[in-house]
């Protein structure tokens, strides 16, 4: 079990602002991404200076697949199914901790609805 301490972006200014600027995560901490829609959602790193994985998560808490994100790369990387969480972490975490797809995560129902 790990602990992740995740900002949470539930709000449409949260989600376009992400983790833009940011110069550097703890290895424990993250954001999780909070969609209104269960959809192939996309993620992009315009002006984020740190590599970052990013997991897109059902709304059962599984993840579907992982993708890895290279700073301030405006290319997309999509949900391969419909999502309804992205949990951003540094590049490698999932890996270092053997999380990949068809890994449960706990905790998602505690967070605040999306708006």
């Amino acid at each position: 079990m790990y602990r992740i301490d995740a900002e949470v972006a539930e709000t449409p200014g949260r989600r376009a602002q992400g983790l833009m600027g940011r110069e550097r995560l703890l290895p424990h901490e993250g954001m999780v991404f909070v969609f209104p829609e269960l959809r192939a959602h996309c993620m992009w790193m315009r002006n984020t200076p740190l590599p970052l994985s990013v997991a897109f998560i059902d709304d059962s808490g599984r993840i579907i697949n992982i993708a890895q994100m290279q700073p301030h790369s405006e290319d997309n990387h999509c949900a391969a199914q419909p999502a309804r969480y992205a949990l951003e972490m540094n590049q490698g975490w999932f890996a270092e901790k053997r999380v990949a797809p068809g890994a449960k995560l706990v905790g998602l129902e505690r967070l605040p609805a999306p708006r």
